[in-house]
């Protein structure tokens, strides 16, 4: 009898665990997509076997662990998060569950369209025009923004002129001049590139806005009068 009992309380478990981890059609649909962590990451929401998995900051198959319904706890995060549709915009979103009663529900990260990508993305596919748009807008929002810090364009730009690739470099720089228009070393470092690239009269033309903005910019005053000077035996 005791036997007969442990094994309907077990069946029973067994039955409530599947059903729980039992994702509808509707939910799959409704949830799979791209939702925007920050201004310029992306978490990537995706089923196997009707299972939920996750893609966050370069870890793949994340597999968080059902709650309910809607709320699954996301241990690479040390959150729960929930699948939520806010009432004011209609849209999708997910929500980190407040820790307690009195913090306040957040649409944390609002699910993109179809076809919606972020800068970074825009610029891996050499998109640059439209890299250079979204990092605009970005800024417009939050001019402190660490996807837009000029140091990281500077960086990649010389990474990209090192590798010769001076097409992208130059591109990856014009952003960079986009966003910080009265810095010197945007230009001077643009003035490089174009340098490389052998386009002297450009070159020169950026090493005398670099000058125009710090006058104490000795290697702008010594590249222009070198490419000026090779300009001339010309």
């Amino acid at each position: 009898m005791k036997l007969k009992y442990f094994t309907l309380i077990l069946l029973s478990f067994i039955f409530c665990n599947c059903s729980n981890n039992t994702n509808t059609p509707e939910f799959i649909k409704k949830t799979s997509g791209r939702y925007l962590y920050n201004s310029d990451e992306i978490i990537k929401i995706y089923f196997e076997e009707n299972e939920l998995f996750m893609e966050w900051r370069g870890a793949k198959n994340i597999k968080p662990l059902k709650v309910n319904e809607t709320t699954f706890f996301v241990k690479e995060m040390n959150e729960k998060i929930q699948f939520l549709t806010n009432p004011s915009n209609k849209q999708e979103y997910i929500a980190l569950v407040p820790k307690d009663d009195d913090t306040p529900l957040v649409f944390n990260f609002i699910k993109l369209k179809e076809n919606e990508k972020t800068p970074s993305e825009y610029l891996k596919n050499n998109e640059f025009e439209k890299a250079k748009e979204g990092y605009l807008t970005i800024q417009k929002k939050d001019s402190l923004d660490n996807s837009i810090l000029e140091n990281n364009f500077n960086s990649l730009g010389y990474k990209l002129l090192r590798e010769k690739k001076y097409k992208n470099s130059l591109n990856i720089f014009k952003i960079n001049i986009a966003l910080y228009p009265n810095s010197s070393n945007v230009y001077d470092s643009y003035a490089e590139a174009l340098m490389k690239n052998g386009d002297t009269i450009q070159a020169i033309l950026n090493y005398k806005k670099s000058l125009t903005l710090d006058s104490g910019n000795k290697r702008a005053k010594r590249n222009i009068e070198k490419l000026e000077k090779s300009t001339s035996k010309n």
